[in-house]
Order: C-alpha cells, then sequence, then structure tokens
C-alpha cells in the first residue's frame, strides 16, 4: 500500500527550485500531495506569452512542474503572494488538517525555520507546517529544506538578508537527486514567466548541485 506525503510550500516554483529531486524520488512511493499557499501574483513576468494574466500563467506552470515530479495532485490555498501572516496561521492550518484528517500522510516536507531565502512567506508555512506536524499523530517526520554552507554560498542577496547555510553537523540527511535530475530541469524549465530566475537555478544545478539537504525531525 501506497503512502502519502504533504509539501507544504509558499509559490510556484517552489517545489521544482527547492526539493524538486527529494519529491520525483517520493514520489515512486508515496502519493504526493502539493500545497501551494499562493499564485506567486506578487512577482515579475518575464514570459512573452500574452492573453494570460500572470497569476494565470504561473498556476499553469506549477500543475505542468508537478507532473512532471510526480505529484499526485496540486491544492492552491487561495492566499495573496507577500501577504502570509500570523493572522491566517491557523486558518491555513486548518485548511491543511483537512487534507490531513482524510489522507493521512505520514511526513511533510517544508522549508527551515529561516525560509532558505529569507522570504517571509516561506517562514510562515515553515512555522505553519511545524504546527501540522506537532498536531497530527499520523505525521511521523517533518522534512525541513535546507542549505548547506556550500549551496548557500551560490545563493543571489533576494531579500535584506539571506540567512547563512546549515553546517554537515545540523544537517540530518542529503538526498543525492542525480538520478532524477533530468525531471527536475525539466520542472524547472516549466517555470518559463520567471525566467530569470530559472537561468541562475540551471546554472546551479550545473555547477554540480546534485544534493537537496534536510533537517529532519521525526517522533
Amino acid at each position: 500500500m501506497r503512502k502519502t506525503a504533504f509539501v507544504i510550500l509558499a509559490h510556484p516554483d517552489d517545489e521544482s527550485f527547492g526539493p524538486g529531486g527529494t519529491i520525483a524520488l517520493l514520489s515512486q512511493t508515496h502519493d504526493v500531495y502539493l500545497f501551494c499557499a499562493t499564485k506567486g501574483e506578487a512577482g515579475q513576468d518575464y514570459s512573452e506569452q500574452n492573453g494570460m494574466s500572470l497569476t494565470e500563467k504561473r498556476v499553469i506552470e506549477l500543475q505542468e512542474a508537478s507532473a512532471i515530479l510526480g505529484v499526485k495532485e496540486v491544492i492552491f490555498l487561495g492566499y495573496e503572494d507577500g501577504r502570509l501572516s500570523n493572522s491566517v496561521y491557523h486558518e491555513i492550518a486548518d485548511k491543511i488538517t483537512v487534507y490531513v484528517n482524510k489522507l493521512q500522510p505520514d511526513r511533510i516536507i517544508t522549508y527551515e525555520p529561516r525560509g532558505i531565502s529569507g522570504h517571509l512567506d516561506h517562514i510562515a508555512m515553515s512555522m505553519i507546517s511545524s504546527f501540522i506536524y506537532i498536531k497530527n499523530e499520523c505525521i511521523r517526520e517533518l522534512h525541513y529544506l535546507c542549505l548547506d554552507e556550500k549551496q548557500r554560498g551560490q545563493g543571489q542577496e533576494y531579500f535584506i538578508y539571506f540567512p547563512p547555510g546549515y553546517s554537515d553537523s545540523e544537517i540530518t540527511k542529503r538526498v543525492d537527486i542525480i538520478p532524477v535530475l533530468d525531471k527536475k530541469i525539466a520542472a524547472i524549465k516549466k517555470h518559463s514567466s520567471q525566467i530569470k530566475d530559472v537561468e541562475q537555478m540551471l546554472k546551479r544545478h550545473k555547477d554540480n548541485r546534485i544534493e537537496e539537504c534536510f533537517i529532519i525531525l521525526k517522533k
């Protein structure tokens, strides 16, 4: 019998740019459900496609990328990009908990508590995921995606402060994504409205970013 896993993130492209390889590997043994808090409408539109709003483009991009990675279903939670805050924490948690009760996932994948890049939406979803993990006994593991110190050195200054990477002693698991690297790259390329970020991500993977790092909590 296949198990179930939840991936809980803030924006379209977070899945491919982040734990895409791990998602592709996990989908071989689990039904993976991806929860996306927003539709990425606050981003820039760098695509040449006309006739669709950025929101419409990013929804399609996420659905197509998720299909490549083997995600069973993408669930949009309906919140505004850049506006996640403590006023909606419990509301978001309640929405996801409905699916927890129905699907009984054994693990959650989300961002580490600093949000990897310092994005406040990422930090909010990390906190919400942590709360859901604590409150639901069926969820046996919480996997925090993180960057190691070398990977952090490859990062760009997106925001006012880009948090440091984690040391080897802090990282629980390194996932070798070479067997599914082609899928991760194909999924990254689906986010064509964010082509500048796509190009940067592809360069990093060309420069041997072939592991995804996690801090794992277990009950």
